[in-house]
Formats: C-alpha cells, structure tokens, sequence
C-alpha cells in the first residue's frame, strides 16, 4: 500500500517549472487561438458560418498544445495517443476549404506552442493573420471589377446635361456605360458600377431620383455569393 501511495504520490507531483510551462502555454494558445478565430469570423463570406467551428479553432489549438506538452521527448506517449486518437472519427464534413486552412492554422501553430516554440507561434500567426486579412480587404481572387448595374431614363433633350455624373461619382469608385438609346423624349443608360460602399446603394438610388430628369432607376447588385 505505501508503495502504491508512494508511486501515485510521485506522478501526482508536477515540477513547478514544467508546470509553469505548461500554463504559459495553454495561456498563450488561448490568445493566438482567439486571434485566429477572430480573423475567420471578420474575413468569413458565405453561408458556411458555423458559432460552433469558430470556438472549436481556440479549443484545438489549446488541445493540440497539450498533446504536445504531454508527449514531450516519449516516443512510446507519442504512438499511444496516436493509437487513442485514431479510435475517434470526426464525421464533419468541412464544406469550404478556407475552413480547412484555418484548422491547420490552429494545427501548426499549437505544435510550435506545445513544443516550446513561442516565437515562432507569435511572428507565425502575425504574419499569417495580416496576410489573411490584406487578401480579404484588396478581394484577392475576384473576378469581377464592378458591383452591379445601374439602369436609368433621362427625359428631355440633351440627356448628357441631366446631372447624372456629379452622382455617380459621388457613389461609385468607377463606372462604364453599356448602353445608350436615344429615343425622341428620353434616353436610357446602363451602367457597370462599382460602389465606394455597397451599403449605400439605396442611397444612389435616392440621389438620382432627386435630379428630376432621371426616371425610372434601378440598380442590380451582383451576388458577392457567385464567387465563393
């Protein structure tokens, strides 16, 4: 019995310095963890948005950080959890492939924690999070140059002095005309536009309508879903 005592006495007892690394590390994979997961949700377009998949990004870096405390330098710990994580089956299905980028993110970045190596977890996930986001903001991969498109009637002769220019450049970082027809009373415009802010779109609609001459404004925004 008292060697029994003895023997769980001992593992029970953890080294203050193993364990001060091991709370700096679970701490550190907690704030790079939110870091992360933060970036994913202001970057995220689509319908995929998961609260659920979001916290899980902050968890398993925390967990992934553990693993790799709790292995340390044990090849015979390493092939037990291997063998023990094997026995469970992750049945979600990972619908957008940005998501699964962001789960090797948490991955990498809580073995480099979990094996001590705080600053390259640190300037990693910088670096990483300011590219994710600078590819966001420029919308790195988009097709299209233009929002939307922008129709109208202008009544009267002399169409080109309706006004309509000073608006749409007040709205729109760019436009381009697609078509013109000239009737006996009115001329219809199409354009391509591409909005300084796409919130502002009722705005526009507003101000051109407010010019007098102009009638019958619509403007088509395209699906920013067509892409992802």
């Amino acid at each position: 019995m008292d060697t029994l005592e003895n023997l769980f006495g001992w593992q029970s007892e953890l080294p203050d310095s193993e364990l001060r690394g091991l709370l700096l590390s679970l701490t550190l994979a907690f704030v790079l963890g939110q870091m992360v997961a933060w970036v994913y949700q202001r970057t995220h377009s689509g319908l995929s948005y998961a609260r659920s998949f979001t916290q899980s990004l902050v968890l398993l870096m925390m967990i992934v950080s553990l693993v790799m405390h709790v292995i340390g330098d044990s090849i015979v710990t390493a092939f037990g959890l291997i063998g023990a994580l094997a026995i469970i089956r992750f049945r979600n299905v990972l619908k957008d492939t940005r998501d699964t980028v962001f789960v090797f993110y948490t991955l990498v970045l809580g073995l480099a924690i979990g094996s001590g190596r705080f600053a390259a977890a640190i300037v990693a996930t910088v670096i990483l999070l300011v590219a994710t986001l600078y590819l966001a903001w420029i919308r790195f991969g988009t097709r299209g140059f233009f929002d939307g498109h922008l129709s109208f009637r202008v009544l009267g002769p002399d169409a080109e002095r309706g006004g309509f220019h000073p608006v749409m450049r007040r709205f729109c970082r760019r436009f381009q005309s697609l078509s013109v027809r000239q009737g006996n009373e009115m001329t219809e415009f199409i354009f391509q536009v591409r909005m300084r802010d796409r919130r502002r779109s009722e705005e526009l609609i507003s101000a051109m309508r407010e010019l007098g001459r102009v009638d019958d404004v619509s403007l088509v925004m395209q699906d920013e879903l067509a892409e992802i």
